[in-house]
């Protein structure tokens, strides 16, 4: 499949938005089928799958077949948001006189809805990744722009999507991809298209973000595009455990080759604890092949340029030809308060930076020129001390951990994967988790509408299918 034609784009946000009226009208049930439908289909083209994946991303097996089962377990997760219903939000209010007429709320689907693959997550956040999965559950067609670094998987995993639905009785146009880098441009310009889901870089969801909001008719680009998700250790912790401590966080920058949107980036602590970390990064870590060159290329470039501005390079592992090496930075908070544009610029691979402070006055200081990251974690031996770092890091992260490290993303019910720009384009919304769906819906109220109108959800006696789904009528939630 060569590069996507503009004609051919044109044709399929038509085929979408036909889908689209369709799909608006489908029950949750219907939907929850589709969606269950094409986890069934991933995982028994799992084997198929796997090893285009491990050709074109570099990533081992175990790690891709623990990817596809997470993949599919979005999908079911959906699947479950849908027939629990509780996201429509459905509210009622009954006339109560001549200035409180009947008005009836739910949320419904926005429209098409294109979405951009991720080159790290082949499969989790790609083709039928979380924001396909969120996307369809809302009841929105969805076209998917490849990434280019797995077009093969790209291609197999629409193959066996677009079978799936067919066989489960989607209607035709509600799934599609297309590939280049034009048509990218062209998909989020394009008319037919309510809202788009990005993850990848800040340069280009930064890019597309401007394209989205330059439209004629402006529409909501949710963007996940860079994180520094920064962690403070404390004296206290360092004396109680900071061998543990140092061996969690070589495990956590170095998982996948430092190629997690969770990466622990930059570490606030105490001096002396770099060399705890260097000597378990001597023991444990390890290099390995990238994504792909022009990433590798990126993270010489990156480190390159951390260096230069200062950094002290504390250990740099081996790695043999075509692979990265990990490395421990160190910078002291006064370099970072004198360059912070250069000492907190992220750099996508298997490297930290370790910030020495001696004071909270430093550690809020640095803080305040870390820009928006998903995570921030608290290692911290008493309550007063976890409090108080958590105020300072909820001020810039959508998630905050008080053990463990960050590069773990639960797929559930209350996972939140945001945060303040450049986090994420609109750090209300999550990317992974039930409410991901929240990004494509919009309210949509009826007032003094004829029960033939109404949604049946919005009915008085909604019938038996949603009988169990949340509404609040009348003020009190039944």
């Amino acid at each position: 499949m060569t590069a996507t034609a503009t004609a051919t784009l044109d044709d399929l946000a038509t085929s979408a938005w036909q889908a689209f009226r369709s799909v608006r009208h489908a029950t949750l049930a219907e939907r929850a089928a589709w969606l269950e439908a094409i986890a069934e289909a991933l995982d028994a083209a799992r084997d198929d799958l796997v090893p285009i994946a491990m050709r074109e991303s570099h990533l081992p097996q175990a790690r891709l077949e623990g990817e596809v089962a997470r993949t599919t377990g979005q999908l079911r997760l959906f699947a479950a948001v849908l027939r629990d219903g509780g996201y429509l939000e459905a509210t009622i209010d009954h006339e109560a006189g001549p200035l409180a007429p009947d008005l009836r709320r739910l949320l419904v689907p926005v429209g098409p809805v294109a979405v951009f693959s991720a080159s790290n997550f082949p499969f989790a956040f790609s083709v039928a990744g979380g924001d396909t999965a969120s996307a369809l559950a809302a009841g929105c067609p969805v076209i998917v722009k490849a990434h280019s670094g797995h077009l093969e998987l790209s291609r197999a995993t629409a193959a066996v999507v677009s079978r799936a639905l067919a066989a489960a009785g989607a209607p035709e146009g509600l799934f599609a991809l297309v590939e280049g880098r034009e048509v990218g441009v062209a998909l989020v310009q394009h008319p037919r298209i309510a809202a788009v889901g990005f993850t990848g870089s800040v340069p280009g969801g930064r890019a597309l973000f401007d394209l989205a909001q330059a439209r004629p008719r402006p529409i909501p680009f949710y963007g996940e595009l860079g994180s520094l998700n920064p962690v403070i250790v404390t004296p206290s912790a360092v004396a109680a455990r900071g061998v543990e401590l140092a061996q969690g966080l070589v495990g956590s920058f170095t998982l996948g080759v430092g190629q997690f949107c969770t990466k622990p980036g930059v570490i606030l602590a105490p001096a002396g604890f770099a060399d705890i970390v260097v000597t378990a990064a001597a023991d444990a870590a390890q290099g390995g092949p990238q994504l792909n060159q022009r990433i590798a290329d990126a993270y010489g470039t990156g480190l390159a340029a951390l260096l230069d501005a200062g950094a002290n390079l504390a250990w740099r592992g081996e790695a043999a030809d075509g692979e990265s090496a990990p490395a421990v930075l160190t910078v002291t908070a006064d370099q970072v308060i004198a360059a912070p544009e250069a000492l907190l610029e992220e750099c996508f691979g298997p490297v930290t930076v370790i910030v020495e402070v001696s004071s909270d006055e430093q550690i809020e200081a640095v803080l305040d020129l870390i820009a928006g990251s998903l995570t921030g974690t608290v290692h911290a031996e008493t309550a007063e001390e976890q409090s108080r770092y958590a105020d300072l890091l909820g001020l810039i992260a959508g998630r905050i951990l008080f053990s463990g490290w960050p590069t773990g993303v639960a797929v559930n019910w209350a996972q939140h994967h945001g945060g303040p720009y450049p986090a994420s384009t609109n750090s209300l919304h999550t990317s992974v988790g039930a409410t991901a769906i929240r990004r494509f819906v919009r309210p949509l109220a009826f007032q003094s509408a004829p029960v033939a109108v109404l949604p049946p959800v919005l009915q008085d006696a909604p019938g038996a299918e949603l009988a169990g789904v949340p509404r609040r009528v009348d003020g009190a939630l039944s």
